[in-house]
């Protein structure tokens, strides 16, 4: 009822899985981006079938991430709301911090000072911390004998004073419409709320985007067989232009440096009609691949063309075994360090696809997570970790130290298992685990919707949020 007629892209479904204090499905809420009216939003509902909708850590970390999207990528935000606040038992991990609970409303306010619209949806009851949800958004909408805004709920108003209100008395629909002011618009239905807001994102005076439909070529192989070149042992032993000939344009990809550096493919292609750099690890990141690497990404920053990052990285040598060999790794580190800093500085949109290992510091100059891609997805046979544990070996010699095998076994069985994509996805350090034959569809979308940004009207400088009088 709220989108347009077509796909939506949702982000890290499998948050929540398998977490020290249970199992959250989809971290209890739902995120993604649809077309509202024929623009790109960010959608944020939460799930009322889980807990009630109250929020668990990982809900509040997801709810920040998909706020941290809509900022990178100037999306307007729709917030259906229906929670019961906190999940009580866990608040100490969620409460206080700087990137807990209240950084959701931080970054409401920031986003409505940097032009970013945000409409709000009571669709249930908007309970402690939901209740600043729906208050700080620009435009919001109320469900009547549905929707309801209080800081504490009927039965804590009998514990508290011994008074016996209703829901709809202390913060239904009719009182904040009528009497509070803490919503802009009455909706008898559900269905009335959506059409609401679908009416308001129309208001937004964004400029049409040119159609889409425009023609661009598939690949000349079959994206099917994508599923086929997904490595298995994260050594780095697979071409990876028999990827990219699967994902790009016509299977055409003007490389850059093509005999220097050859560890790391760099080259400009189109996906679905978009301009794209492109750098795929295609084995260890050396000296070479690494000044390549500074090279391309100055040369796209400078053009304004959005970075794909392709990783299937190596982990880091061990102890060199001798002085020059230590100098090569010295060289080959300063490198990295240089590419590193021209990915962090690097002001273009870039899109981070893990398609095999993701291991050591290669990961950082390859765009990893903590280089704030704007999207950052995985492919299911994806491992993300320090070290690759399937090259530790155990010598159980004296002065080891691991001189106990079950132990060493016990340790590579873990690392094992924190290294999976499922393990990395259920704690968001991605934005989902797609599969290898949807890629070129989801890096297409992604690619229109970072696009849209051009279509906006220019913003003024940061000013004050929208404030409710």
């Amino acid at each position: 009822m709220l989108l347009d007629d077509e796909d939506f892209l949702e982000l890290a479904p499998f948050a929540g899985l398998s977490l020290p204090y249970g199992d959250v499905p989809s971290a209890g809420c739902l995120a993604g981006i649809g077309r509202i009216c024929g623009v790109w939003c960010m959608v944020i509902a939460n799930d009322a079938t889980v807990k009630g909708g109250t929020a668990y850590p990982i809900s509040v970390k997801k709810q920040l991430r998909a706020q941290e999207i809509a900022i990178h990528n100037r999306l307007p935000t729709v917030y259906l709301v229906d929670s019961g606040g906190a999940f009580l038992p866990l608040q100490a991990e969620l409460f206080p911090d700087k990137e807990h609970g209240g950084r959701t409303f931080y970054n409401e306010a920031i986003m409505s000072a940097m032009k970013i619209p945000q409409v709000a949806v009571v669709c249930g009851s908007c309970t402690a911390g939901g209740a600043y949800i729906p208050t700080m958004a620009e435009e919001t909408i109320i469900v009547d004998r549905i929707g309801t805004i209080f800081l504490a709920g009927p039965p804590l108003v009998k514990a508290a004073t011994g008074e016996d209100v209703s829901a709809e008395d202390l913060g239904g629909a009719r009182l904040h419409s009528r009497v509070s002011g803490c919503v802009d618009h009455f909706a008898p239905t559900e269905s009335d709320a959506y059409s609401c807001a679908r009416m308001i994102i129309s208001t937004l005076n964004f400029d049409s985007q040119p159609d889409e439909r425009a023609e661009y070529e598939d690949p000349i192989y079959d994206t099917r067989e994508l599923a086929g070149l997904a490595p298995r042992d994260y050594s780095c032993t697979l071409d990876v232009k028999l990827v990219l000939s699967r994902l790009v344009d016509g299977s055409k990809f003007l490389e850059f440096k093509a005999d220097y550096g050859t560890t790391l493919v760099a080259g400009f292609s189109s996906i679905e009609g978009h301009l794209v750099g492109i750098l795929a690890s295609n084995g260890a990141l050396t000296h070479d691949a690494s000044l390549k690497g500074s090279h391309f990404v100055q040369l796209c920053n400078q053009r304004s063309v959005p970075l794909l990052f392709l990783q299937n990285t190596t982990a880091q040598e061990a102890l060199p075994p001798s002085v020059s060999k230590a100098e090569q790794i010295t060289n080959r580190l300063k490198a990295q360090a240089a590419m590193i800093a021209a990915v962090a500085c690097a002001t273009v949109p870039k899109i981070t696809l893990v398609v095999g290992g993701c291991h050591g510091g290669e990961s950082f100059a390859m765009c990893g997570r903590s280089f704030e891609p704007n999207f950052l997805f995985l492919w299911p046979n994806a491992r993300t970790g320090l070290v690759d544990a399937d090259n530790l070996s155990w010598s159980g010699q004296a002065g080891d130290d691991w001189t106990d095998e079950t132990e060493f076994r016990t340790l590579i069985d873990r690392l094992k298992e924190e290294s999976s994509a499922f393990y990395s996805s259920a704690r968001l350090w991605d934005d989902g685990v797609i599969l290898p034959e949807d890629t070129r569809h989801v890096l297409g979308k992604c690619l229109r919707i970072i696009g849209q940004r051009k279509y906006e009207r220019p913003a003024a400088r940061h000013s004050s949020p929208t404030l409710r009088m």
